[in-house]
């Protein structure tokens, strides 16, 4: 059996892990050759999230150090398997469509899918002012870095392990969901995404707009600054099959 890390942050998320974690299509995964090593980064909760997520068969790896992208970067330390899945830990997330995204991945050679969360379908489920905020940022990194994601900010994305080597990641908070985005795009390798569905957040919001809408778009201009373009040939290809899964359009 291949393995896939499903790696999941969580911060205070203890009302919404279970029924998480009991969405990973485990049996999908395995009739298609892959067994799911799941991680949970516990960022410092006082709610009993770690307990409750070692209890439910994850393997919990605490990191203490606040911020999503720190959570990341110790949750990828710990993976194991040749491919790394991610997704929020608030319900938002389809993880049960995770055995198509894997497939799209390999039936299209690439190394890096993320998500689209910005379609008609999903208007209902995130705020106006959330909506705004997204595409605007996804401006800016499509006319500043040339990215060819529609969704900057989605925080659903599946990705071969090895490629992790060859970014440069420096953002420690919310930031890094672009950020990751940017390097696989910026350092050629073969980039697609996909339409999913998206739901409304269970628990307390945790984003600040404000104060994350203004990192992020310092993060665009810096990246842009640094200059790091192209390492591999062919930097900045897409698969040519956007908004494409298993050949069905948008999963639900």
């Amino acid at each position: 059996m291949r393995v896939i890390s499903v790696v999941i942050p969580a911060l205070n998320e203890a009302e919404n892990m279970v029924a998480v974690l009991g969405t990973i299509p485990h049996d999908e995964l395995a009739d298609a050759g892959w067994a799911a090593e799941v991680i949970v980064v516990d960022n410092g909760s006082a709610d009993g999230t770690g307990d409750i997520a070692g209890a439910a068969g994850a393997l919990v790896v605490v990191e203490t150090r606040r911020g999503y992208g720190s959570a990341y970067r110790a949750g990828f330390a710990a993976a194991t398997g040749e491919v790394i899945a991610t997704g929020d830990a608030d319900r938002t997330y389809p993880f049960g469509i995770l055995h198509l995204l894997v497939a799209h991945l390999e039936r299209n050679e690439l190394d890096f899918l993320s998500t689209n969360r910005l379609h008609p379908d999903n208007r209902i489920t995130m705020r106006f002012t959330h909506r705004v905020a997204n595409r605007v940022l996804t401006t800016m990194s499509s006319l500043l870095i040339g990215s060819p994601f529609r969704d900057s900010q989605s925080g659903m994305w599946i990705f071969r392990r090895a490629i992790l080597a060859s970014f440069d990641i420096r953002s420690s908070g919310m930031a890094f969901s672009q950020e990751i985005k940017h390097e696989a795009h910026l350092k050629g390798f073969r980039c697609g995404e996909v339409d999913i569905d998206y739901y409304r957040r269970g628990g307390v919001v945790k984003l600040n707009a404000g104060r994350d809408g203004v990192t992020n778009v310092s993060q665009i201009i810096g990246h842009w600054y640094r200059g790091r373009v192209v390492v591999h040939r062919g930097a900045g290809r897409n698969d040519g099959k956007l908004g494409t899964v298993a050949e069905r359009g948008k999963v639900s």
